[in-house]
């Protein structure tokens, strides 16, 4: 399989994303380390994943920093599990989803339950399966959250999973080793850089003005 035109568009997609507002997110992902994660960090991006799902990246951007807010700017699973009912009341005074809310909400009381040194053995050991142990964690959203905890691993979203197809590859992961292999970045950066290119050029396609031919 030729994976040289998939190449080419990947190191375009990079020099891109590097002079864009977006630059600051490759640094953030290629220094994520599996090994030195902490509680906050697995609360947030657990949240962060969650919230995703199913809605445009975008708009949890806007409003994530308020909702870090109400978790207590996710300081660990006993203040949010402490303050559950202030967290959710405020939580959706901002995001009226609360299936999403209450989530995150059980994903706190899953770690406090279980115990963060030892989950995160688990997550060490085995990611996905000890992931998908989480509300509103499935197979898509446990790979999203493993990359963004360091882990090697390309989420398939529809834009990577079209573009993996269109390339000639069955699953982004496929695509995004590839690559990986030939320009040196993790596996995890070839996702992000692809798929903010993907994002953004779609975003560029839907505002574009529609001309008469």
């Amino acid at each position: 399989m030729n994976i040289t035109p998939a190449i080419e568009i990947y190191k375009a997609a990079k020099e891109s994303i590097q002079r864009s507002q977006f630059c600051a997110e490759l640094t953030w992902q290629a220094t994520r380390d599996t090994n030195q994660f902490t509680e906050p960090e697995l609360l947030r991006e657990c949240a962060w994943v969650i919230l995703c799902a199913g809605f445009k990246e975008s708009v949890i951007r806007r409003r994530f920093l308020f909702i870090s807010t109400c978790f207590c700017n996710w300081e660990s699973c006993d203040s949010i599990c402490d303050c559950a009912q202030l967290c959710r009341v405020t939580a959706l005074s901002c995001f009226r989803n609360e299936r999403k809310i209450q989530a995150i909400l059980d994903a706190a009381a899953y770690v406090r339950k279980t115990g963060f040194e030892h989950y995160k053995k688990q997550i060490l050991d085995d990611p996905l399966p000890a992931l998908s142990n989480l509300p509103f964690i499935g197979k898509i959203t446990a790979n999203h959250l493993a990359k963004n905890l360091g882990f090697d691993l390309a989420k398939a979203d529809r834009h990577l999973q079209k573009f993996a197809l269109s390339m000639g590859f069955g699953h982004p992961q496929e695509l995004c080793v590839r690559i990986s292999d030939a320009t040196g970045d993790p596996v995890r950066v070839v996702d992000l850089i692809l798929w903010r290119y993907l994002e953004q050029r779609q975003t560029r396609e839907r505002s574009s003005p529609i001309t008469d031919c």
